[in-house]
């Protein structure tokens, strides 16, 4: 590998949590960039792997956040580039748009504990797959955007049909969050309901086992390409 791991955070409560625990754990030691505090968006050359988390802004201000646009050519490039990309709720946004998709607000706020259905393409894919047909999930945002053409949709929700897709090999957007560790939780506490926070410790232990399972495989598979994209269920 010529480059490094890259994480792009938007906000001081929207870290990588239990991505950055696995990339540690194949010894990546990703390098973390606090857009909000000034960071720059690094060069094509320089990314050998790109994580893109979630935060409150929209893909569309970028009057008020110019990195949004520099965020999308850089995406957009690295895919072009056939490189690792996995894009975290605002980050599956931005991903959707470096593929040429529009991103828009959704019809209400979807937020809280829930869950996502595998499409029959889900249910084979290599990531989520093992854990269909529905996944535990924890959603939080306002905007949805249209499936970029040639994705491949994985997983829906009863309010919003694009919760998950793939793009080629090595190329996911998730909607949704499964990333969250102890300290991401409590990070969050400040920012949601408190009914959404207190007595949720085994929804919060149902996720974090799920989304780790699901990031491992995602290392594995962008990283040793030894394990197939599309996974047979048996019945």
């Amino acid at each position: 590998m010529t480059g490094t791991w890259t994480v792009l955070q938007h906000v001081a409560w929207e870290g990588p949590g239990l991505i950055a625990v696995e990339a540690e754990a194949r010894g990546l030691h990703p390098d973390i960039r606090r857009l909000d505090l000034g960071a720059g968006v690094p060069q094509p050359d320089d990314v050998e792997g790109l994580v893109v988390m979630g935060g409150p802004m929209g893909v569309y201000e970028t009057d008020k956040h110019p990195f949004l646009a520099e965020e999308c050519n850089l995406i957009a490039e690295l895919v072009r580039r056939n490189r690792p990309v996995l894009g975290v709720c605002l980050g599956a946004q931005l991903l959707a748009r470096s593929l040429g998709a529009s991103v828009f607000r959704g019809h209400g706020p979807e937020i809280g504990f829930g869950f996502v259905e595998l499409t029959a393409e889900g249910k084979r894919d290599a990531l989520v797959g093992p854990h269909g047909p529905s996944l535990p999930v924890f959603h939080w945002h306002g905007d949805t955007f249209d499936l970029p053409e040639g994705a491949t949709l994985l997983a829906s929700s009863a309010e919003y049909p694009h919760q998950a897709f793939r793009f080629g090999r090595c190329v996911y957007g998730l909607q949704f969050h499964i990333e969250p560790d102890s300290d991401t939780w409590s990070a969050w506490r400040a920012h949601l309901p408190p009914d959404l926070t207190e007595r949720a410790e085994k929804k919060q232990r149902e996720i974090e086992q799920v989304g780790r399972s699901i990031l491992a495989r995602f290392f594995d598979v962008v990283l040793g390409g030894s394990v197939g994209i599309e996974r047979a269920i048996e019945a």
